[in-house]
């Protein structure tokens, strides 16, 4: 309270969200995103290294692309923006270029990406930075504009996405955290690592109230020798196949508990690359003297790279799926994209299990206002669709999906395929906010569907309190959500029984 008379409500909301272990107090740590920011100068950072890289080493040169966000996608761009500040958007509206275009670096700090000594089998995947969140701890907080010190492995990818913006959050303020790694391919000196990173920015600073961007995923791949001297290539990238990869949430208040604003949108181009291999700063001849790097005619010495051969390789394909296994369970169940779905569900006279969603499933984004809503798609994702029952009764006897509605609202008036027209509009009729679970014959016809904000509604009721004709618990499973998901299915299989039959 004498904190709120002291400061006032914004002045208190800007101190805590600098006051990191909420003590009352600012220490030199917590204070210095200010200093830095009113003096202009960042001091040498102690925690740069753990491990001083040899700064005669090789370095590697890498450029960053960035397409802003296209506004129109914006769901709120529907209505003009109404009765949304443009001070709210000003650091999106703001972000047209990458902070860094070009950085050089060097190739030992990529260290990070090789695997520890248990981890050298091909689609093993391993934590690079684990993830430290999930359904039972919450969340991280949403009143921070600065991002902590990165430490260890945490460096070099802070380091990284810096390039794009000057305030990135290696640790995402929801579950699954972190960044995840595998080896995709591997030679006598060279492994390609494939990696998946989550990671989102803060893109407002005070005065104004904190605006969220989390993009879906960043992956990529590294090729670099197995004692990390040289890379041979290097790439990061959000991809941008789907129609909306970009979550964004922001809020209206100097208080945890504000109202914040959410929403959806696109980005075309989002990516780091390496212009070539890695090459060494300091040039020796044979006998060990330093020569100049460019010819007497002033050229740029030329490097000649053995070419690598591959003793063993999995596809692309198969690490991004092991990388997304490894960050969602769930995932243990193919999940193809809708109109496949249906084909494959015809093919093996199965039934769909499909997720309709205002927002991704797969993305690490908590596709719903924060705190989460009861309906939203990670607490799904987190509690029965990675629950072991469930995993193999999908398995067992359904074909799975999951769609954006945007992405379905397209495939409705696409008229070049009467029949995918038809599946989109079948499911759009059954759609509520913000996610619709349903159970269709292969022909689309809905034989069974349910909202998540029911279900979570009535998973939390004590089950005296449910009424026995909506759904009845199972005592084989403690989890009332579980039993409740695995019933809901049993009763698809049992009301599509005379179609399937037929």
């Amino acid at each position: 309270e004498l904190a709120l008379k002291s400061l006032g409500s914004e002045g208190l909301f800007l101190f805590s969200s600098l006051d990191t272990n909420n003590d009352l107090y600012l220490s030199p740590e917590e204070f210095k995103p200010i200093a830095e920011k009113l003096t202009g100068v960042a001091p040498i950072s102690e925690f740069e290294e753990e491990e001083t890289p040899d700064p005669s080493g090789e370095t590697l040169s890498i450029v960053a692309k960035f397409q802003p966000l296209v506004m129109e996608t914006m769901t709120k761009s529907k209505d003009g923006f109404l009765g949304i500040s443009h001070v709210a958007l000003s650091g999106l509206r703001n972000w047209t270029a990458p902070a860094a275009p070009m950085s050089v670096m060097l190739a030992r700090q990529f260290k990070a990406f090789l695997p520890p000594k248990n981890k050298l089998d091909l689609g093993d995947p391993w934590w690079i930075i684990p993830s430290e969140l999930n359904i039972f701890t919450g969340y991280l907080s949403n009143n921070r504009f600065y991002p902590p010190p990165p430490k260890g492995k945490e460096i070099i990818i802070h380091r990284l996405l810096s390039m794009f913006h000057p305030r990135p959050f290696v640790k995402t303020r929801f579950a699954p955290q972190g960044a995840v790694a595998c080896i995709q391919a591997i030679s006598t000196f060279y492994y390609t690592i494939a990696f998946r990173i989550h990671a989102e920015f803060q893109l407002n600073e005070p005065p104004d109230f904190p605006f969220w961007f989390s993009p879906g995923q960043f992956t990529g791949h590294i090729i670099l020798s197995k004692d990390s001297s040289h890379v041979r290539e290097f790439k990061l990238f959000v991809p941008n196949n789907r129609s909306l990869n970009v979550d964004m949430e922001w809020l209206y208040g100097a208080s945890e508990s504000s109202n914040m604003e959410v929403d959806i949108g696109y980005l075309p181009q989002m990516e780091l690359e390496s212009t070539g291999p890695s090459i060494p700063s300091v040039i020796h001849d044979e006998n060990g003297n330093v020569i100049d790097s460019r010819d007497p005619s002033g050229e740029p010495i030329q490097f000649v790279f053995e070419e690598i051969t591959w003793q063993q390789e999995i596809p692309w394909e198969e690490a991004a799926q092991k990388l997304e296994v490894a960050m969602y369970p769930f995932k243990k169940v193919s999940y193809l994209p809708f109109t496949q779905a249906f084909e494959r569900a015809k093919a093996e006279k199965k039934l769909v299990h499909s997720i309709l969603l205002w927002g991704a499933l797969d993305d690490h984004k908590p596709l719903s206002a924060s705190p989460p809503m009861p309906g939203s798609g990670r607490t799904l994702r987190e509690t029965v669709l990675e629950s072991s029952p469930i995993l193999t009764l999908l398995n067992e006897s359904f074909i799975s999906s999951w769609s954006l509605v945007k992405e379905l609202e397209e495939l409705q008036t696409n008229r070049e395929n009467e029949f995918y027209s038809k599946l989109a509009d079948l499911h759009l009729e059954k759609y509520n906010f913000p996610v619709e679970m349903i159970i269709c014959l292969p022909n689309g016809t809905v034989i069974h569907h349910i909202n998540a904000n029911y279900f979570l509604d009535i998973t939390s009721m004590k089950p005296e309190d449910v009424e026995s004709s909506i759904f009845s618990f199972s005592t084989n499973f403690e989890d009332p959500s579980t039993a409740t998901y695995l019933q809901f299915l049993k009763e698809g299989l049992q009301r599509a029984k005379p179609y399937l039959q037929t």
